[in-house]
């Protein structure tokens, strides 16, 4: 048997399977959720179409994480460092545009999101040098102990997150930014640092959320204060206005709300009471940010629960390859995977279902989002990697193998 065939036996089954299955639910949404768009030359369709192209997508992200899964993931670490300063690079180069887009053109009529790019490279590089940096430290005489002090791994990740946080909210993508605090957590977690701390660096985030709101929020941001300010008005039940700012936040409730058990079925017209036949559910974004509330109305509460099972079925199955990673780096590239994952998941849901103020960000494997569906099939593709190549004997290089006893025989007195 050779090692690639090996390896292809020994992937993480369950795993590929609950992604893919994920996959094919996104592009039968997709199909019913982009059908209000403008028909592209050529197309009978525009759901067909936006659902032939996610395929398109997903085939791409195929080669690319079976390709992953197979190279152990210690050779991905030197990415991490060129494709981090790119996207910052980017992120930056498009930082005066369109605000509402965030997105850089490519030819063929795609489009990039730099802040993708960006986050995906920061799993890589934190996971590689909170990996190496004690291992660095012990090469330097008598100073090189401060390199696996608690307070230099909180700067390390505080460095690493917080640069392309506040570049990624001036660019004024809030969700992609909100992404960084659970990613940060996570990775402090994993590296074992001390609660006292995190406790002292909560604390401090509290004190200074004032003036991010007051001070830093309207600078970046010119409709941020207003979303969140709407947000607390709707939860505590105030009157607002819903043919104005609330008119999106406000259906997509009602539309969720009213969708029962069963749902009015898949492309259901307006006869069956859809609500997103009617454009109620903002149709322009309905395929990308706001297709959980198309999921909803159209399979109910049904399959509102089938798609957040699978979720945390997918979730709990990368956890459990964490526990299986051979080194520190592999636990971190899974608890970073899995924050970020949890972070998409948990604000496009919730932005939906009146949890958080509206943010815009895709679902995971769901969405019509081109390269973020890739990115997200890489990073799954480095869990499954850490599963594959678990077994490979991990010896720190600061560790020396001891060397072999020698028996001498021992010299007569006589």
């Amino acid at each position: 048997m050779t090692p690639l065939f090996r390896k292809l036996l020994g992937l993480n089954w369950p795993l590929v399977l609950t992604m893919y299955g994920l996959l094919a639910f996104g592009v039968f949404s997709i199909e019913s959720a982009a059908r209000h768009l403008p028909v592209p030359e050529g197309a009978v369709t525009a759901g067909a179409w936006y659902a032939e192209k996610q395929k398109l997508w997903i085939l791409i992200g195929s080669m690319v994480y079976f390709a992953t899964a197979l190279v152990d993931y210690k050779w991905f670490r030197w990415l991490g460092v060129p494709l981090y300063l790119a996207g910052l690079g980017l992120c930056a180069s498009i930082m005066g545009s369109d605000k509402e887009v965030h997105q850089i053109a490519l030819p063929g009529g795609l489009n990039f999101q730099p802040a993708q790019l960006l986050i995906t490279s920061g799993v890589l590089l934190i996971a590689w040098l909170l990996q190496d940096l004690p291992r660095l430290g012990r090469l330097i005489p008598k100073v090189g102990w401060i390199l696996d002090e608690p307070m230099v791994k909180v700067g390390l990740i505080g460095a690493l997150t917080g640069v392309p946080f506040l570049v990624v909210v001036a660019m004024g993508d809030m969700g992609s930014a909100l992404v960084w605090i659970p990613l940060a957590v996570v990775c402090l977690l994993i590296s074992g640092v001390p609660f006292r701390y995190m406790t002292c660096m909560a604390l401090l985030g509290v004190a200074i959320l004032p003036i991010v709101y007051f001070v830093v929020l309207p600078q970046v941001s010119e409709r941020g204060t207003g979303r969140i300010e709407l947000f607390f008005d709707m939860v505590e039940g105030k009157e607002v206005d819903t043919s104005g700012d609330a008119w999106a936040p406000h259906h997509i409730a009602v539309a969720i709300g009213k969708s029962g058990w069963g749902g009015v079925g898949w492309n259901a017209g307006e006869n069956r009471g859809s609500l997103h036949d009617k454009k109620f559910i903002p149709w322009k974004t309905a395929h990308n940010d706001f297709i959980f509330p198309v999921i909803a109305e159209e399979h109910g509460f049904r399959g509102s629960i089938l798609l957040l099972t699978s979720f945390a079925l997918l979730l709990v199955m990368c956890l459990f390859i964490g526990t299986y990673a051979r080194d520190p780096m592999g636990r971190l590239i899974v608890g970073g995977v899995v924050a970020l994952f949890f972070a998409h998941i948990f604000e496009n849901i919730g932005m939906c279902i009146l949890l958080m103020p509206i943010t815009g960000i895709p679902l995971p494997l769901i969405s019509y989002s081109g390269t973020f569906v890739v990115m997200c099939m890489f990073l799954l593709g480095l869990v499954q990697s850490v599963w594959v190549h678990r077994s490979v004997q991990y010896v720190p290089a600061e560790e020396k193998k001891p060397e072999p006893l020698v028996n001498v025989p021992a010299r007569s007195t006589r």
